[in-house]
């Protein structure tokens, strides 16, 4: 058994497993057995569970077939609420563990609509905000309901990444409704970066950690910290926080999908954030 304790407060559970999304796009055989290596392994408690399509879940059934130990997932819900009854009826028939539902919210749905079609679930629900002018009083309705936010940060397109202003802006509506979000999408390094493939401006995973802690503190500009690429400037603030900040801003910010858990892991070690274990990789 992994020691879980090896990951600090602050990463532990921070990344959900979305092996089977672009860019990694691994098919689900091999991403389920990467899932297995992954939370066997020493870093195991940065590891959240694997994130699947509700589409895909046939096909989960098929992988699973002669596994004892139920896998950990969470299900994607793009098509929205109308699809929950058919997951739910699918999570009953495979040896997994339900730990939370994604749902998209569809064009024209109320949020009052929203929570009447979620009040089903059986595992925590991360409503997909949409970029738009229902993001309020979406939020506003999750208010106190249990339920928690999904803010998508990137994408294949340019577009698809909400700027420094924007994604503040969504932190800030979040913290201020006491809504918990994960972010998806976009967020494939610690630090904000520009690739150099696409030239798309992103997200760095520590960043929006750090920018939801000054939210919640009033404690600096969340959209310098946003557009912060000094890795030593970065680094230096995460180890500034205290335990009851820690505790704060990961109650905030739950955790972002990742189609590399590796990835993340080798850049909190390269910036002195986490150690690993002598003769590790």
């Amino acid at each position: 058994m992994a020691d879980r304790g090896r990951i600090p407060p602050l990463f532990a559970g921070l990344c959900d497993d979305a092996a089977v999304f672009p860019p990694g796009s691994a098919p689900l055989p091999d991403a389920v057995a990467a899932h297995d290596e992954h939370v066997s392994a020493w870093y195991s408690g940065l590891v959240g569970p694997l994130v699947v399509a509700a589409t895909a879940l046939d096909h989960l059934a098929g992988v699973l077939s002669e596994r004892a130990a139920p896998l950990p997932i969470a299900v994607t819900l793009p098509g929205g609420p109308e699809q929950l009854d058919g997951v739910l009826k699918a999570v009953a028939a495979l040896p997994v563990e339900l730990e939370a539902l994604e749902i998209a919210v569809p064009a024209g749905m109320t949020p009052d609509e929203v929570l009447a079609a979620i009040s089903a679930a059986t595992a925590p629900v991360f409503v997909e905000i949409p970029r738009d002018e229902r993001r309020i009083p979406l939020l506003t309705a999750l208010s106190g309901t249990g339920h928690r936010a999904k803010f998508r940060t990137g994408g294949v397109r340019a577009e698809l990444y909400p700027d420094e202003t924007e994604l503040a802006a969504a932190i800030r509506a979040a913290v201020g409704a006491g809504v918990p979000f994960k972010a998806t999408a976009g967020l494939h390094h610690a630090l904000r970066n520009t690739d150099p493939e696409t030239g798309f401006e992103q997200h760095g995973f520590l960043n929006l950690l750090l920018a939801t802690d000054a939210v919640l503190h009033a404690d600096g500009d969340p959209e310098t910290l946003l557009a912060e690429r000094d890795g030593a400037v970065v680094a230096g603030r995460v180890r500034a926080l205290d335990g009851e900040r820690v505790a704060a801003a990961r109650a905030g910010f739950t955790s972002f999908g990742t189609c590399s858990i590796t990835d993340p892991l080798t850049e909190l070690a390269g910036l002195g954030l986490l150690e690993t274990p002598r003769g590790e990789a």
